[in-house]
């Protein structure tokens, strides 16, 4: 079953409640997000996409995931 935006913004807000968080896209598989949060502040970009991907719970592993693409966007405010 393919995967909605507002089910990846839930997913992030587990993990970051505080955070300013946008996810676009239509298709079910490909997607956009951008989340701005305190939790980043001294991280590098590695650092912050990889708590981003932790966060999703392994909806992006293996060929066969639910959500195939996201371009990712993240910050410290």
């Amino acid at each position: 079953m393919p995967l909605q935006a507002h089910e990846i913004e839930d997913l992030l807000r587990e993990s970051f409640p505080e955070a300013q968080i946008s996810v676009e896209g239509a298709d079910g598989r490909h997607f956009s997000a951008m989340v701005v949060d305190e939790s980043f502040r001294g991280m590098n970009r590695v650092q912050q996409q990889r708590a981003v991907y932790a966060a999703l719970k392994g909806r992006m592993d293996g060929a066969d995931s639910e959500l195939h693409a996201l371009a990712l966007t993240t910050r410290a405010p």
